[in-house]
């Protein structure tokens, strides 16, 4: 079943650092756009997020994920190998949105099938101008599995 095109945009955050959390969280408030966004610790609970197990039986399925590469459990490298391995999961796009800047952690993350790969600024500013970005064009203009892109007003 497709989802509708008219609701509000699921967002799935994957981030251990609450500090980020909150700027990200505090960016796509600025855009002003409804997003329903859901905020996950670490990749296990994303995994079980996505599956649909555990506390999370009835999590609705993300439009786009936002994907921290260093965290405690299970990385965003290893999350990004379940996802992409996984075919009911692999058409979701994953903007690994990071504060690496290291080659081998872009490349890795190329090689695993992530759709964007973005460092994070580390301020408010730029973050919510990268988170903008980011928005806009998986709002405005890409084509997501059950939605349509929404047209500039």
């Amino acid at each position: 079943m497709l989802a509708s095109a008219t609701r509000a945009m699921a967002v799935l955050l994957v981030d251990d650092d609450p500090g980020d959390v909150l700027m990200i969280e505090e960016a796509l408030e600025t855009i002003g756009a409804p997003r329903n966004v859901y905020v996950v610790n670490d990749g296990e609970e994303a995994v079980s997020f996505l599956r649909r197990t555990g506390e999370y039986d009835d999590a609705p399925r993300p439009d786009v994920i936002l994907l921290d590469l260093n965290m405690p459990r299970m990385d965003g490298r290893q999350v990004l190998a379940e996802i992409k391995n996984d075919p009911e999961l692999r058409s979701i796009p994953i903007v690994v949105l990071t504060t690496s800047q290291a080659p081998t952690d872009i490349l890795s993350s190329y090689s695993l099938h992530a759709n964007a790969y973005v460092t994070k600024p580390m301020n408010l500013d730029g973050l919510t101008e990268v988170v903008r970005r980011i928005d806009h064009f998986y709002a405005k203009i890409a084509a997501l599995p059950g939605r349509r892109p929404r047209s500039e007003d």
